[in-house]
């Protein structure tokens, strides 16, 4: 069976286009997304910097990883940013420490936290502000409508959403236009199945989170995933960024990293053609 072709960019909004295979800043920061990963701040610039030289044009960050720290790092390494470069950021969510997450999605803390964002990126416009979590004592109407708020004052283009399910997404388009999901989605772990088969509908990016299961699709210890990558000559971390893209027209996985060796063979996978046999071989793995 021959090698398919996949397309290689997506339209975030419509209008914003971007490779699909991106770049996440969570491997910036260190365990627990608590503090910076390296002590010197410059490796993780020049990791940034290496990225959009290979290609890179979307740049996915939180303004809880550190807190603040990555957001920072993409400001000093890439700022001010290249036509054709989205940074997509995310808010509602405050941390107190390592694993210490608190949702925090009431209009006024929602409000600050973009201007905190907004200063800390050093841009007028986040070009995606993803609303990190749904706050359950919050109406939804009331988080995504400041949202709303802030895209028609211009501080905002593109609204997205993580961690939601379908009827969530659906009820959240009723609102305001949604650009983008970010769920939790790889070879391994297809629980988002339906809320990607929702968003290839409305033709919604779909920004799958831990795109390797957390390192347990890069370690080779899967037969089936070793066997498909050596013959590729791959490695398997490679093999399941190379699905994604494969699996779906609007699936952008932004894999992270602290190191370039790594970065680099991330982006090689988007020059690895499956064929209709790999496929239906990694099928077994759902």
């Amino acid at each position: 069976m021959g090698d398919l072709t996949v397309d290689t960019v997506f339209p975030i909004g419509g209008e914003l286009s971007v490779r699909r295979l991106g770049f996440g800043t969570g491997g910036l920061v260190g365990t627990g997304y608590w503090g910076p990963r390296h002590d010197d701040p410059q490796r993780s610039v020049a990791l940034l910097r290496r990225a959009v030289e290979r290609g890179v044009t979307l740049i996915d960050t939180a303004d809880n990883y550190g807190p603040d720290v990555a957001e920072e790092l993409v400001a000093r390494a890439l700022h001010p940013y290249p036509a054709g470069l989205v940074i997509a950021t995310k808010g509602g969510v405050v941390r107190t420490g390592p694993d210490i997450w608190h949702i925090a999605g009431r209009p006024e803390q929602l409000r600050a936290m973009c201007k905190a964002s907004l200063r800390r990126l050093r841009t007028d416009t986040i070009d995606l502000y993803q609303l990190h979590r749904l706050d359950p004592d919050v109406p939804m109407a009331d988080q995504l409508g400041t949202l709303r708020e802030l895209q028609q004052a211009g501080k905002i283009r593109h609204v997205g959403l993580d961690s939601i399910d379908a009827d969530e997404l659906t009820r959240a388009q009723e609102i305001t236009p949604i650009a983008s999901v970010q769920n939790r989605y790889n070879l391994l772990d297809r629980a988002a199945e339906d809320v990607l088969e929702l968003c290839e509908k409305q033709g919604t990016a779909f920004l799958p989170w831990f795109p390797l299961g957390h390192g347990a699709l890069a370690d080779g210890a899967d037969d089936t995933l070793a066997t498909v990558a050596a013959r590729h000559g791959a490695t398997t971390g490679q093999i399941a960024l190379a699905w994604l893209l494969h699996r779906s027209p609007v699936l952008l996985p932004t894999p992270g990293t602290g190191s370039p060796g790594h970065l680099d063979e991330n982006l090689e996978a988007a020059h690895i053609s499956l064929t209709e046999g790999d496929l239906a071989q990694l099928e077994e793995l759902a």
